[in-house]
């Protein structure tokens, strides 16, 4: 118990015992927030700031809900942000009122380095085999970027699909004995290299394929 205490989230839940654990970012992310009034909001959060209470209208990537359905049948997930918990939390209660996502982690689970905010998956206290982060900031993830998948930054572009794209990835990472490998393949320069993932899930298709053809063999 003494060594889980130096751990930033507990034990996994039941269902997700031997599963892969993947962490979210939430701003840019999963969502785009901002001060400035917008009309069509698909969140308004009050939160105190300073003494005063202040709205912040929130705009939801295209994709989150079904996301998190399909990532919740492969993965345990957890919200890492650098946002604080008092606007970060009640936000992602109403993302996720299925509660799929396990854990939530927010500013002051990050480490302080450069002057950046910096989630440090190694205090997760999972194996790095088995996480994964999806963000949308480098910096982030700048102590295991071979962990992360990045995602474009999103604002306000309705037709986005970006989330529809790495769910199929992941869906076949999920069950990979290392993520970092595929991460290595599918992944240059932030970005996903078209042809590498390409071939990646192609491949998988082919492996699905000639399992089933064995198993028939055998029947």
């Amino acid at each position: 118990m003494e060594e889980d205490a130096q751990y930033l989230i507990g034990p996994q839940r039941k269902n997700d015992v031997g599963r892969k654990t993947l962490v979210l970012d939430l701003d840019e992310t999963l969502v785009h927030s901002q001060f400035k009034p917008v009309e069509n909001a698909d969140i308004i959060l009050p939160v105190e700031i300073e003494g005063q209470i202040c709205q912040i209208y929130i705009l939801v990537r295209p994709g989150v809900s079904s996301f998190l359905k399909r990532m919740s049948r492969h993965y345990e997930m957890v919200v890492f942000t650098a946002s604080l918990s008092k606007y970060a939390e009640p936000l992602v209660a109403q993302l996720d009122p299925e509660g799929f996502c396990s854990y939530k982690l927010f500013r002051e689970h990050c480490t302080y380095y450069n002057n950046a905010f910096v989630k440090d998956l190694t205090r997760l206290g999972r194996p790095m085999t088995d996480v994964i982060i999806v963000d949308n900031s480098p910096i982030a993830f700048m102590f295991q970027p071979e962990n992360a998948i990045p995602c474009i930054s999103w604002y306000d572009d309705m037709t986005d699909t970006e989330l529809d794209r790495i769910a199929t990835v992941l869906e076949k990472m999920a069950y990979e004995d290392d993520v970092r490998k595929i991460v290595r393949k599918i992944i240059k320069n932030n970005t996903f290299d078209d042809k590498a993932e390409a071939i990646y899930l192609q491949s998988h298709k082919r492996d699905h394929s000639q399992k089933q053809v064995d198993q028939r063999r055998h029947v």
